[in-house]
């Protein structure tokens, strides 16, 4: 009993009280997994301040309208450090009009907090991290919502993912805003979403700033209507620690932002600045080296449209050993454009700009299309035929 009042006045008051002093972790683990199964429709679950530690997964499934509230994301911490069960931190499913909010998840063993299938779900003031120097042990995702419908990511940050700090996939109506990622090999990735917005975040020190993916062999074929603006990507050098296999993992250290195949993806008014190998990178699935069998797939980008950025660059090193940032060394030294065309597209489809590749006005806007599908034969720095109003 003296212990039931001592914690309630502690949640009461604000003080820091972990639960585990009191009965152990794997009471902590039931008290806090009952109250996600026990939540009725509209329910706020309150999560007090303190360290807490987790030997298994928190996961809430089919409830609607439910908040997930801290003390604050520097006072309630969810810990996972040597997570014996489960894939993730917390788990969400089939939910609708959910909110997380003001609190850290770290060292999960898989994602952070990953979210599938859910409609109109929102991430606020919410941290992800594994502690630590970053590897290729931390888990992939910090926050992962993927196939859902209405996602909003506001002020929220990031660090350590072995794939991308923030991802969303295979979902539509998204906004990423506000929000932090560092330390990542992927700052944030959108992946075959559909009308999707990126807008006032700092990426920064991560291998690849922003990466704008669409992939095959996913239900969703056709990832468009993308938007990245009013950003700051800034200084995205670090070394990539993805496992082997990941396609991140061929990300060249000093990526800005990557589009890769797509639709109707705009890149403007951003500063992106300091990344060593290509300020902005605009490439078909090909350069990959992937083969896929999903016949659907349309491996090019299209209708792309860079402009109103300022683009700076000191003199620098591309990231020699990834293919791109060697070919950029090699044909360009240490002043690699900054806009990169690698002008793929099929042999039976005329030039000079297919599929609508639009480079507006841009501080420093050095651009070159490399003709990667025809040995570079083609290589030019003659940006007129993707000059669009």
């Amino acid at each position: 009993m003296f212990r039931f009042v001592v914690y309630f006045f502690s949640i009461f008051l604000g003080v820091s009280w972990s639960l585990d002093t009191c009965r152990g972790q794997e009471e902590v683990l039931r008290q806090w997994q009952r109250m996600f199964i026990e939540a009725e429709d509209g329910d706020t679950i309150t999560l007090p301040a303190g360290r807490f530690h987790f030997p298994r997964s928190l996961s809430l499934d089919g409830k609607h309208g439910v908040v997930i509230r801290g003390a604050g994301p520097y006072a309630t911490i969810l810990s996972f450090k040597g997570q014996k069960d489960g894939a993730e931190g917390i788990k969400i499913n089939h939910c609708s009009q959910m909110e997380l909010r003001d609190f850290t998840v770290e060292d999960a063993r898989g994602d952070g907090i990953k979210a599938s299938f859910c409609r109109e779900i929102t991430f606020r003031n919410v941290i992800t991290r594994w502690r630590g120097r970053p590897s290729k042990k931390n888990g992939a995702y910090g926050l992962y919502p993927v196939s859902c419908d209405g996602v909003l990511i506001e002020g929220c940050m990031a660090e350590g993912a072995s794939d991308a700090g923030i991802y969303v996939g295979q979902s539509r109506r998204v906004v990423v805003r506000y929000c932090v990622a560092r330390h990542n090999v992927a700052g944030i990735e959108i992946e075959n979403c559909v009308d999707a917005e990126v807008v006032g975040c700092l990426v920064t020190e991560n291998s690849g700033g922003i990466l704008v993916f669409d992939l095959p062999e996913l239900p969703v074929k056709e990832g468009s209507h993308i938007k990245v603006h009013h950003n700051h990507i800034v200084a995205n050098n670090f070394r990539n620690f993805a496992p082997r296999g990941n396609i991140v993992g061929q990300v060249p250290p000093g990526t800005g932002v990557m589009v890769l195949s797509g639709r109707r993806v705009t890149v403007e008014y951003n500063l992106v600045a300091e990344n060593k190998t290509a300020s902005c990178a605009i490439v078909s699935f090909h350069i990959s080296g992937r083969p896929y069998k999903d016949t659907l797939y349309n491996p090019y980008p299209r209708e792309v449209f860079v402009a109103h950025n300022i683009f700076r660059r000191r003199l620098r090193m591309p990231a020699v050993n990834y293919q791109l940032g060697l070919l950029a060394f090699l044909k360009f030294g240490r002043r690699t454009p900054h806009i990169l065309y690698d002008g793929i597209w099929p042999p039976d489809i005329p030039g000079p700009n297919p599929f609508q590749i639009c480079i507006g006005p841009n501080e420093n806007g050095t651009f070159v299309r490399l003709d990667a599908g025809n040995r570079f034969r083609g290589l030019t720095r003659d940006v007129t035929p993707y000059l669009c109003p």
